[in-house]
């Protein structure tokens, strides 16, 4: 079926006057619109359906008025529900005036044509035109991106969202009770408890997908393109992506391998504002954006939703093994996983995940905060950015710390913007203690921890940036880490002078080298590794050049 063009849709159930109207309309609008037909209101709500998922428009209803087991009245008063904005028109016999005229109240019916309607110069195109004029007036425009129906307060909806705008995926988001959500769940043939819904660009129907099922719906690589790589790199924040963008422009066989999202913690930064080259500052999400598309300029292979289970050394390979169990291997593997935040140790904290209490996240959320007061816990940059960013759109936003003052873990110019900023307030001290709500967050238990006394407060929505756990269960037994999970690299491997155990080369690890080699650490997951996102770019094509170092060698 053609795509791009508006859609005229006329149903009779008689095949040769179906035949007939289709081929005036054809003659007269088939250069700028795409005429479908169909013999009866079934055939005609069914191709109405597949139209609305696949984003296009419909420009005109042309339907019978005498219709067996559905009439023309019937069918346009459903499709309306699909298409509100398309114009409507009854083809009658001489007969069935007045019934058309009387319909024109009940579903706002814009004409109605005779039969027959010879000659069409005449009797039809004026009608018609009239039609597409109106409808070109609503300024209806396609749908070319994916569109997603949930519940507000849906944990598995939040996901969803939150994966496609952290891959930079364009989505539509539409609620269960918005007519336009009402309409996409109708042409899939669904209800409201199937939820989330995502309907691809493309037209497809997704109810409640897998990560790694959207990822490969909505054009996200998912599958390497061969089996060996000169690099394998795991994890996609800022040290991958460096690690990816220098590996690949200098020639080397490259693929990054990302759980699922490229950006790490800093693609969830609203704003970077210390980063060089940006002094007007640069979001996560465009910093990611334009690092990523680098990479695939250069060649880079990058697989999104793809979780990383083990790691292997089979001889000179190093070989990643999936969730799935698929594998990939490589001469050598660079390390870039980060750190996840920590989880808020409290009540019902996981009960209301996704449903008001949010890790990270604060721009997927931004919107719905508009007018509320809104609460963010942590002392360090990412909260910072978070609390500045909300206050664009929330009433109120306040800024939780354990510590006793921000200058213990946040950046000066944070500080400055934070107090400027008139709708922020910062308790120190103090720590979130308890929740409570029925489908969602509504209440935050919170404590001064000076005086031990806890007050209730009234919120919908808290942002939790606390604490850095680095990604390495995976590793346990392969390289060293220390007793955090972070990983040993270069220096920190030499204890007393002496190489690690089991270090099988005659010279010492290099600087980014993990305890096997071949194996680099970059960024956040490297133990006593500098916290900051230009440090991890740094890193990852610090590492790069310690890989060619190891292959020449080899």
């Amino acid at each position: 079926m053609e795509a791009s063009k508006p859609v005229v849709l006329t149903v009779d159930d008689d095949p040769g006057v179906s035949r007939a109207v289709a081929r005036d309309l054809r003659r007269r609008y088939g250069q700028d619109y795409r005429v479908v037909r169909a013999e009866s209101g079934a055939q005609a709500l069914e191709a109405l359906r597949e139209i609305k998922l696949r984003g296009d428009m419909v420009a005109v209803l042309l339907a019978d008025y005498r219709m067996p087991e559905m009439s023309g009245l019937e069918f346009l008063e459903q499709a309306m529900d699909l298409f509100p904005h398309a114009r409507r028109a009854l083809l009658t016999a001489y007969a069935d005036t007045d019934a058309a005229i009387q319909a024109i109240n009940v579903v706002d019916l814009d004409h109605y044509l005779l039969k027959p309607w010879d000659p069409p110069e005449e009797k039809l195109y004026p009608v018609v035109d009239a039609l597409i004029e109106l409808w070109l007036a609503t300024e209806d425009k396609p749908i070319t991106e994916a569109q997603v129906v949930g519940h507000r307060w849906s944990a598995r909806s939040f996901e969803v969202r939150d994966f496609l705008a952290r891959n930079s995926v364009p989505y539509r988001w539409f609620t269960v009770e918005q007519p336009e959500g009402q309409a996409l769940l109708e042409a899939a043939g669904l209800d409201a408890t199937s939820i989330p819904l995502v309907v691809t660009a493309v037209g497809d129907s997704l109810v409640d997908p897998g990560v790694e099922e959207l990822a490969a719906r909505v054009g996200l690589s998912t599958t390497p393109a061969t089996d060996f790589y000169d690099t394998v790199i795991v994890g996609g924040g800022p040290a991958g992506l460096g690690a990816a963008v220098y590996a690949a422009s200098e020639g080397l066989r490259t693929v990054l391998v990302e759980r699922q999202a490229t950006g790490g913690q800093a693609g969830q930064s609203s704003r970077i504002e210390n980063y060089l080259g940006f002094p007007d500052g640069v979001s996560g999400v465009q910093l990611t954006d334009r690092a990523r598309r680098q990479a695939h300029k250069f060649g880079a292979e990058v697989l999104t939703a793809r979780s990383v289970a083990a790691l292997e050394v089979r001889g000179s390979s190093r070989v990643v093994r999936f969730a799935d169990g698929g594998e990939v291997a490589a001469h050598t593997v660079v390390l870039a996983t980060g750190v996840a935040y920590h989880k808020l140790e409290v009540p019902n904290a996981d009960r209301f995940t996704g449903l008001g209490v949010f890790y990270g996240s604060a721009a997927t959320e931004a919107p719905a905060v508009a007018g509320k007061d809104v609460y963010v816990v942590g002392g360090a940059n990412s909260a910072g950015q978070a609390a500045v960013f909300l206050s664009r759109h929330a009433r109120r936003v306040t800024l939780l710390v354990r510590a006793d003052a921000l200058e213990r873990s946040m950046s000066y110019y944070l500080i400055r913007q934070i107090h400027d900023t008139p709708n922020i307030e910062v308790r120190t001290r103090t720590q979130v203690v308890g929740m409570a709500g029925e489908e969602h967050l509504e209440w935050l238990r919170l404590c001064d921890t000076r005086t031990g006394a806890v007050r209730e407060v009234a919120s919908n929505f808290l942002f939790v940036f606390i604490g850095a756990a680095p990604c390495t269960e995976w590793l346990d037994g392969v390289i060293a880490r220390d007793p955090a999970g972070f990983l040993f690299t270069g220096p920190d491997l030499l204890v007393g002078g002496k190489r690690p155990a089991g270090w099988p080369l005659d010279r010492d690890p290099y600087y980014l080298e993990g305890s096997v080699p071949g194996i680099f650490a970059a960024g956040d997951v490297r133990a006593n590794s500098v916290k900051r996102v230009a440090s991890a770019v740094g890193e990852g094509a610090m590492a790069i050049q310690l890989v060619h170092r190891y292959l020449e060698a080899q």
